[in-house]
């Protein structure tokens, strides 16, 4: 398989560009102590600040953004990665999905190409765009996967915006509140690389979508799955519906949902990584 289009390049190297331009946060005196007194003090002091770091770390991998300690670094840190990280590392070459299939199946995804320049104007339908629009669009990296058979195509985002932690909350409750996350009128646009099984890969051809709004990063993380064989899909269907027990749409019987689910959260988690990462060696 010939590597990806786009694969090895870091994103330090886009254009900066705004996608939104179209469009429209008395102390007690202490005591004198003993030696040993004050060395116990120290050694607690120590073995404190340790627990509250593992307490963040933790909290920031597991996608628990209610530990305040440490979020500001982490925030800040999440908002630098679209042009300090390679490609590899935000979108790995391979992804394994181990239990993210049907019924607890594995699964296997492999990147077959990554977006090139572009802002967010042409990435999402139009009132999805306007409702992110708040957020602003400081960059947006994309990558496209398809899984082991090559019968499914699906795109990854992460769209970094300009907003602060309290306009990712506000953006998230709105979703949350009136589930525009599940509106097949605001969906992502696929990214149809062409010389790949994605070339097909339009706005017809899209089966089953994710959003998740990071509260403990300026971060929109999305993907949206489809056929590779690049089949029309009348009735699309967010990943959440897709993945119930005993849906009978045709994205739920494909797994499309899952794909879209899946590689999604294993991104996301990679990015929990990094961003983990980054923290800690700039601290």
């Amino acid at each position: 398989m010939p590597p990806a289009q786009g694969a090895g390049r870091p994103f330090a190297g886009f254009a900066q560009q705004d996608a939104y331009d179209d469009d429209t946060t008395r102390l007690r005196p202490i005591r004198a102590r003993s030696r040993s007194r004050a060395v116990a003090a120290v050694v607690c002091a120590v073995l404190g600040l340790g627990l509250m770091g593992g307490a963040v770390t933790g909290s920031w991998l597991t996608g628990d953004s209610s530990a305040a300690a440490g979020s500001a670094d982490s925030f800040a840190d999440a908002g630098d990665l679209w042009h300090s990280v390679p490609v590899d590392r935000l979108f790995p070459p391979v992804v394994k999905g181990d239990g993210a299939g049907p019924g607890g199946a594995d699964r296997v995804w492999t990147r077959i190409a990554v977006a090139p320049d572009s802002g967010c104007k042409a990435a999402f339908d139009p009132l999805l765009r306007k409702a992110l629009a708040p957020v602003g669009c400081l960059r947006l990296l994309r990558a496209t996967y398809t899984d082991a058979t090559r019968s499914s195509v699906t795109t990854v985002g992460l769209l970094f915006t300009k907003a602060d932690a309290d306009g990712m909350r506000a953006l998230r409750a709105r979703f949350e509140d009136e589930g525009l996350d599940r509106r097949s009128d605001l969906m992502p646009r696929p990214y149809a690389a062409k010389g790949t099984v994605a070339a097909g890969f339009g706005d017809d051809q899209r089966a089953s979508w994710t959003i998740s709004v990071l509260t403990d990063a300026p971060v929109v993380v999305y993907a949206v799955s489809g056929f590779a064989d690049g089949r029309t899909v009348e009735e699309p269907q967010p990943a959440a519906e897709a993945m119930k027990t005993g849906a009978t749409t045709a994205p739920a019987q494909a797994g499309l949902g899952h794909e879209a689910n899946g590689i999604a959260d294993r991104i996301e988690r990679s990015l929990r990584k990094t961003v983990t990462a980054a923290t800690e060696n700039s601290s």
